[in-house]
């Protein structure tokens, strides 16, 4: 299948994307029952033997002091529903409520202009916005034009919103230090609330550094757009591109490495991120970190620079949900040529992302589409993870997963599953190309001690240079309790599904091939 998306692509448009790749006559309402009975089935499975030896570092228990706590249990027990033929989370439509409270809460309603911004693309505004934006209460208008900045930051009760993507471009400023995020909320300390940021483009404009190395100055410095401690906000078509490090990051004021079953503190909690877009990241498209309930439709992210990691050993993802993020829901969104298409992990030193519910997701040569992982816990000798559970996803598709050259020596797959429990995937297709190398390695790796898994109701095709369509790990570090059915290989890898030796808890079924 020959496909591009470019980063001008229309992510309004992956919706009938994925339903024309998929053709899928099941109605989604249905769909989704079909993926949490699923999900449920494995959830519920019988428990695993849990094994750590974790000792934690003196800087891990440093760190720790100022964390709390991870859970997987989400207090609220939110599950998704169907509305407007989209899965959203329960949750939504209080946050639709609060969006018409932060309508009313309109004191003033400027023009930044009037406060003596110039787009030029030259003059200094920074002023003109602090003074428009003011102490909040205030739905700011930009027009059209290039406006150049230093900072922007956001008081709570507050919406900033352009002509449109391409129209409205808020710049960073050539003098502003690598550090700078180019929109943020006020206060990290106490928090914000009630914040939207809509119709416009946002610049980091990274061509101000020069040719350096390292594009990002640490933690959730230097990108686009940063709610940190933020409850209640919105990010509505939106285009960010060139940042150092993340065009947008739902976040705490500061990551936390405590180790695996701690999280940092002052999370955000509501964030929807709707037709949201970016190019040429240092790092991730969209990241999330120690944050609850986001719910991310529609957006589209792809060709990172990368620039934020040492050459070859670049982790950069269209969607990263990354250390300490719950309960995330993602629906119809797309990628096209990052190193991981979606990404749901964390460092070894933190908290994996937990509760994840995907609806639709279009990765399209990304080195590996959709990638499950926390990192030092994969191995025999390394400890199981205490957060990495509770994966369930549906409708996704992987067109020609490709080696990226961002991180030497990855082999490309269209989904990779490690050290995760508790995942259901349902109704995909996984297209290979038929002309392109895969070296003998598979298609879909279900590996490293991951645990509790299901994979139905899908297809491959394409992949005719790998090893097998599916391969499920055994040996020392084997993947537990892993089911494979109703699978479909049409003109794909020299075997349907590989189970590795002395893995005697694998289900295969219903597999039809088609060499």
């Amino acid at each position: 299948m020959e496909m591009e998306l470019s980063k001008y692509h229309d992510p309004g448009k992956n919706k009938e994307l994925i339903a024309a790749i998929l053709n899928d006559p099941k109605p989604l309402a249905e769909t989704t029952r079909e993926t949490l009975e699923l999900f449920h089935s494995v959830k519920h499975s019988k428990p695993l033997p849990f094994h750590s030896n974790y000792r934690k570092s003196w800087m891990e228990r440093l760190w720790a002091l100022t964390g709390k706590k991870h859970s997987t249990v989400d207090p609220y027990h939110y599950s998704i529903t169907v509305a407007g033929g989209e899965a959203v989370p329960e949750w939504k439509s209080g946050l639709d409520r609060e969006y018409a409270n932060l309508e009313r809460s309109f004191q003033r309603i400027v023009n930044v202009e009037s406060f003596g911004a110039v787009g030029d693309g030259v003059t200094d505004s920074t002023e003109a916005f602090r003074n428009a934006i003011g102490s909040g209460q205030v739905d700011v208008f930009v027009p059209s034009g290039i406006f150049i900045v230093r900072k922007i930051d956001l008081p709570s009760w507050t919406r900033l919103r352009g002509a449109g993507k391409g129209a409205t471009v808020i710049r960073l400023h050539d003098e502003a230090p690598k550090k700078q995020r180019l929109v943020t909320n006020r206060n990290y300390v106490k928090g914000n609330h009630h914040i939207s940021v809509e119709n416009l483009s946002l610049d980091w404009n990274v061509e101000r550094l020069g040719n350096i190395e390292n594009t990002s100055a640490g933690l959730n410095h230097s990108s686009c757009l940063t709610y940190a401690h933020l409850t209640y906000g919105w990010v509505k078509n939106v285009a960010a591109y060139n940042p150092g490090l993340h065009c947008f990051d739902i976040s705490s004021p500061t990551y936390n490495y405590g180790g695996d079953g701690i999280r940092a503190r002052g999370g955000s909690r509501y964030i929807w991120l709707d037709r949201a877009s970016g190019y040429g990241f240092g790092d991730d498209g969209i990241t999330t970190h120690h944050s609850d309930y986001i719910f991310i439709s529609n957006s589209h992210f792809c060709d990172p620079s990368g620039r934020s990691h040492q050459k070859g050993f670049s982790n950069s993802n269209g969607i990263e949900i990354d250390d300490g993020s719950r309960f995330v829901w993602l629906s119809n969104n797309s990628t096209a040529r990052c190193f991981g298409g979606l990404e749901i992990k964390a460092h070894a030193t933190s908290s994996a992302a937990t509760g994840v519910f995907i609806s639709g997701h279009l990765s399209v040569h990304d080195n590996r589409s959709f990638n499950f992982r926390h990192i030092g816990h994969h191995k025999a000798e390394d400890p199981d993870s205490l957060s990495a559970y509770n994966i369930a996803a549906q409708y996704l598709v992987s067109v020609a997963p490709v080696f990226a050259d961002m991180y030497a020596g990855s082999s490309p797959r269209a989904l990779v599953v490690s050290g995760f429990r508790n995942v259901a995937i349902n109704r995909f297709r996984f297209i290979g190309d038929p002309h392109y190398d895969y070296a003998n390695q598979p298609a879909a790796a279900i590996q490293y001690k991951a645990a509790n898994v299901s994979l139905t109701n899908g297809t491959f095709s394409g992949f005719r240079t790998a090893s097998a369509d599916i391969s499920i790990a055994g040996g020392k570090q084997p993947a537990l309790h892993v089911k494979a059915a109703n699978i479909q290989c049409l003109s794909s890898a020299k075997k349907s599904v590989s189970v590795g030796k002395g893995n005697s808890t694998a289900i295969v079924e219903q597999i039809k091939a088609d060499l």
